[in-house]
Formats: C-alpha cells, sequence, structure tokens
C-alpha cells in the first residue's frame, strides 16, 4: 500500500525529513516566548468583556529585567492588548529598539469577527470551522502591522489551540514560524488538540513545508525518565501512580515555565533536554503573571519576587551549561533551506 501523503498539518507527527538540522555554529540556546494577553478570571467562563490590559508597569519591569540579562522575549501578542495605546506604544519602543520582538497570539473569543458562539470548545481556534480561524488571522495579523508597522511572522495560537487547518492558513498568512505545539501535553479532553508524541526539536509544517514549528519545551525528568513520555502516559492511566512517581522523583513531566514549576525542578529539565541533544529551549509564560493579582501563580508581591528569584537561578544555572539567549531572526538564520538539507541528508 502506498503511505498517505503528510499534509503537514500540526496535530501530525512530521515526517523524518521534516526533521530541521540547525547549523552547528548556533550551539544550544534557549528562547523566551511571552503569552501577551488581556487580564480576565481563569475561573470563569470565557466571554468577549469583563478583561482588562492593565498590567503595563509589571510588563515594563518585566522588559527592563530581561534587557539586562540579555534576553530578548518574543511577545506573541492578542488582539486585546493591541487595541491598548499604551501597551502597543511600549511594545513598539521594544520592538525598535532591538529588545524585542512582536509576533501573533490568537484569543478566538476577544478577537474579531465575533462569528462563533462563546464557549470552551471554541476557545482554540484551531477548531473553528476553517473561513473564520483564517479570518480572525488575518484580523489579527493586519492589527499588528497596523501598530507596529510589519505584519508578524511568528504565531503562538491561544491556549495552543491549533488544529488541522492551522499550519496550511499560517503559511498563507506569511508566518514563518509557530510555537503552539506544546509536546507531550493533552488537551482533548478539554476539546483541544493532543500533542503526545511530537517532538521537542524544530521541524518543518504545513503543505509546502515553509512554515517553522518550534515546541515549547518539555522534559521528563528522574530515576524512570529513561522510559520518557511512553511511561508517562501509562502511569497517568493507573490511578494515583502518576502523583506518586512525582513525589518520589522518580518520573515526573516539566514544561519549562515559571509558572508552577519550581527552579530546581526547571534546572532538572534543562540538563535532560540538552542530554537529549536538544538545541533549542523554549521558555514561555503568560504576560499577567508580571503584575500580581492576575494568575494564579503571582498573587501578591512576595510571589513576584520568587517570580524573579526563579529567572535569576534558572539563567545563572543555563550559562553555567553556555547555552545563551536567541533572537527569531538568529533561529531563523541557523534553519537551512529544506532543500539543501534534504539532499544532505
Amino acid at each position: 500500500m502506498t503511505a498517505p501523503i503528510h499534509d503537514g498539518n500540526l496535530l501530525q507527527a512530521p515526517a523524518a525529513d521534516d526533521m530541521i538540522a540547525l547549523d552547528p555554529d548556533f550551539g544550544t540556546r534557549f528562547m523566551l516566548f511571552v503569552d501577551t494577553e488581556e487580564e480576565f478570571d481563569w475561573n470563569a467562563p470565557f466571554s468577549r468583556s469583563g478583561h482588562g490590559v492593565t498590567a503595563l508597569d509589571g510588563m515594563a519591569r518585566g522588559q527592563r529585567y530581561f534587557a539586562r540579562a540579555g534576553v530578548r522575549p518574543v511577545y506573541v501578542t492578542d488582539y486585546p492588548v493591541l487595541e491598548s495605546d499604551a501597551a502597543a506604544d511600549m511594545m513598539g519602543g521594544w520592538a525598535a529598539a532591538g529588545e524585542a520582538h512582536i509576533g501573533a497570539h490568537l484569543h478566538p473569543w476577544v478577537n474579531p469577527p465575533h462569528v462563533e458562539k462563546v464557549s470552551a470548545a471554541n476557545s482554540y481556534v484551531g477548531s473553528l470551522p476553517e473561513a473564520v480561524e483564517r479570518d480572525k488571522l488575518a484580523a489579527l495579523s493586519s492589527r499588528i502591522a497596523e501598530r507596529f508597522g510589519q505584519r508578524p511572522v511568528v504565531y503562538r495560537a491561544g491556549r495552543y489551540g491549533v488544529g488541522a487547518n492551522s499550519a496550511r492558513l499560517l503559511e498563507e498568512a506569511g508566518f514563518r514560524l509557530d510555537s503552539s505545539v506544546r509536546s507531550g501535553f493533552d488537551y482533548s479532553q478539554q476539546y483541544g488538540p493532543d500533542f503526545q508524541g511530537l517532538p521537542q526539536t524544530p521541524y518543518w509544517a504545513g503543505p509546502t513545508r515553509s512554515l517553522v514549528e518550534l515546541p515549547l519545551s518539555t522534559a521528563f525528568v528522574g530515576l524512570l525518565r529513561g522510559g520518557g513520555e511512553r511511561l508517562y502516559r501509562a502511569a497517568q492511566g493507573m490511578g494515583p501512580l502518576a502523583g506518586a512517581l512525582a513525589r518520589s522523583r522518580m518520573l515526573s513531566r516539566v514544561p519549562l515555565t515559571p509558572e508552577g514549576v519550581p527552579a530546581r525542578d526547571a534546572i532538572r529539565a534543562i540538563d535532560a533536554l540538552i542530554e537529549e541533544g536538544v538545541r533549542v529551549l523554549n521558555f514561555s509564560f503568560h504576560s499577567p503573571t508580571l503584575a500580581p493579582g492576575h494568575t494564579p501563580y503571582v498573587r501578591d508581591e512576595a510571589d513576584r519576587t520568587d517570580f524573579y528569584n526563579w529567572w535569576d537561578e534558572v539563567l545563572n544555572h543555563l550559562a553555567r551549561r553556555n547555552v545563551i539567549s536567541a533572537s527569531i531572526d538568529q533561529l531563523l538564520g541557523a534553519i537551512p533551506a529544506r532543500g539543501r538539507a534534504c539532499q544532505a541528508a
């Protein structure tokens, strides 16, 4: 039988020749994506209203911290933030100074056109009809171009909510890099995508393979980490076993984020990923976390102090491992044209 043609969609594992071999001179580096979005009650139903964009002082403080550390964040930005003159002016200054990059982040319930019913299922833009996803992406891209003078080339779906059409629509819209795939996570019980079994390293996606997928980084750590994701999934289906394995430090899943992950665990994850040969460590968090009271991770000033202490520890460890920050341009510059990569393989 003839194998089916891989259409490059983001819900399917890439083919072997879609894996990207970065330029050896790039080394091992890390990137930071900030999901730059409105503040809303994470425990309430989704709503087109009832949100704010008030965490600007917290964002400014965060940007100063990362600029001093030599980190150039990628602020993937959603529609309500773009509608704030103060936010757009502030972020535009960072981008103009070369201290940050502005990408796109799509929360469908607050992104025009508002044609779908607001619901948990429809909070994943990739689950919407193709025409609706296309129109929302076009509206977001146009608004970013109006605010910052150029169309975005980097994307992350809100709630990691890509679908079967997303890679093709991103290619058509001129995007060069997506970072929506959260490897090792399954959101299908919440109406979302299933990313189990997908790679931790960059690969080509989309029908023409002109889109780079850079997954968020997650490691499996502990004495049993050799069993990796397969053992972790099996334990999840055996009641309290998964919790017992994590508490005993035998096996746990650790995403690279300061949100809910202790620094010591993030450091273990960094070392595990480096040992596995992962050459781009992809960190992320949500912009409202930068100001107290908007997310469960920074509820007060003490939590914010802990947030920056987390980064101090992690950045110091990255420096000890000779892992430096990379910009979007540096990453894209380290990726060979797909034709040359295939010929070399």
